[in-house]
């Protein structure tokens, strides 16, 4: 058995075995096969949590999800960001003929098949991104969402050489690097907090013989954090909500709403000129928006008309009521849910499935309806001061 990516360590008598993974790579997943069965372990922690695990193992899910209630619960950003994350990994898979994360579906199905006590080993998905984008700052957001974003254009190719390079140490590093370089403070939540919390439940995971199948980024910090006690309440806790957002939220259309009624009091005319200002500047970027994600002529209507009244109240937006239009004139199909996961590969797909154009509806309308606030804003103290 080849111990090439196999990392052993004693901890007071207890073995632990760390396989570091590519999560694309074919090979990657035979050796899991062929460390758990030749291990024949107590218990098999995968790099997964509930949410991932339940992904994995119903490939049903799409089937299930109710596209009003993502909307109406906010969470049509998240989970548009959640798809363009995976289509990169998935395109890749593609490309080399392996299921994205197949190493951690192999570690599934060998502790079953063994009868090793499965243990989901990583954080929650939702707590990492909050505690991400609590960390990162506002021009932090803006460059990772346009990144993520913009990652559904590229046409790179990858070999399985190259996979297999990653998983060196000197690779691995400069990665590390990189990514330290372009958002310092992405790593913390991203790798170093998690590499604390798979530390520490491969400690505690029950039996005196453990094989992990974890990425290969995490295995040196873990290596570090294993003899460690690690507070796994500290790290699962999520970030207080910041009151600024919500204070500038209501201090923004409140000062616009003033500055419009004072000049309507002082000069009828130039208050009217900067009402019309506001709608049109809201309400165009809007409607572009919908547009650019291919709406219904409804959706565009609607976000015309939504975005004015929307932008002066920070509790609704624009393109909820944009995709709730385009949902109920274009009602995704069972089809459409079903070929989602296929669909996330290009381009074309992310524009083409009705869902995830009713997604990007929401997303560009409430974008361009944020444009729209600061021009339409502009344009307004500018008539203002040039009438009073």
């Amino acid at each position: 058995m080849s111990e090439q990516n196999i990392t052993r360590i004693d901890l007071d008598g207890k073995e632990l075995i760390l396989i570091g993974t590519a999560h694309i790579s074919k090979q990657s997943a035979e050796q899991v096969k062929e460390v758990i069965e030749a291990e024949q372990p107590d218990s098999v922690c995968v790099e997964l949590d509930q949410q991932r695990y339940q992904s994995i193992v119903d490939g049903n899910r799409w089937k299930d999800m109710d596209i009003f209630k993502v909307i109406k619960e906010k969470k049509a950003t998240l989970l548009l960001m959640n798809l363009v994350i995976s289509s990169f990994q998935k395109r890749m898979a593609k490309q080399l003929g392996v299921k994205p994360g197949q190493e951690m579906i192999q570690g599934i199905e060998s502790a079953e098949e063994i009868g090793a006590e499965l243990v989901l080993a990583d954080r929650n998905i939702q707590i990492t991104f909050a505690r991400i984008w609590h960390g990162i700052g506002l021009w932090g957001k803006v460059r990772l969402m346009m990144d993520v974003f913009l990652s559904i254009f590229s046409k790179d190719t990858i070999s399985e050489e190259d996979l297999e390079k990653m998983k060196s140490q000197d690779m691995l590093s400069s990665m590390l690097n990189e990514l330290t370089q372009s958002f310092p403070r992405l790593k913390k939540p991203l790798i170093d907090e998690r590499d604390q919390y798979l530390a520490q439940k491969i400690k505690n995971a029950p039996g005196q013989k453990v094989v992990a199948v974890l990425g290969a980024a995490h295995v040196p910090g873990i290596k570090e954090e294993i003899y460690k006690e690690n507070d796994l309440k500290s790290l699962t806790k999520r970030p207080p909500k910041s009151k600024a957002p919500k204070i500038i939220g209501w201090a923004i259309p409140l000062f616009i709403l003033s500055v419009i009624a004072y000049t309507f009091y002082a000069n009828p005319t130039a208050g009217i000129q900067q009402t019309i200002s506001w709608i049109l500047w809201n309400g165009s970027f809007s409607a572009i928006g919908t547009a650019v994600a291919l709406g219904h002529p409804y959706a565009i209507i609607t976000a015309f008309l939504a975005a004015p009244i929307t932008s002066l109240n920070p509790l609704l937006a624009a393109g909820w009521f944009a995709g709730l239009v385009q949902a109920f004139v274009r009602r995704p199909s069972v089809g459409d849910f079903e070929s989602l996961a296929e669909d996330v590969y290009s381009v074309k797909g992310f524009w083409n499935n009705k869902v995830t154009r009713i997604l990007l509806i929401v997303v560009l309308a409430n974008i361009g309806s944020s444009l729209g606030t600061l021009i339409g804003g502009a344009d307004v103290l500018r008539l203002f001061f040039e009438n009073i």
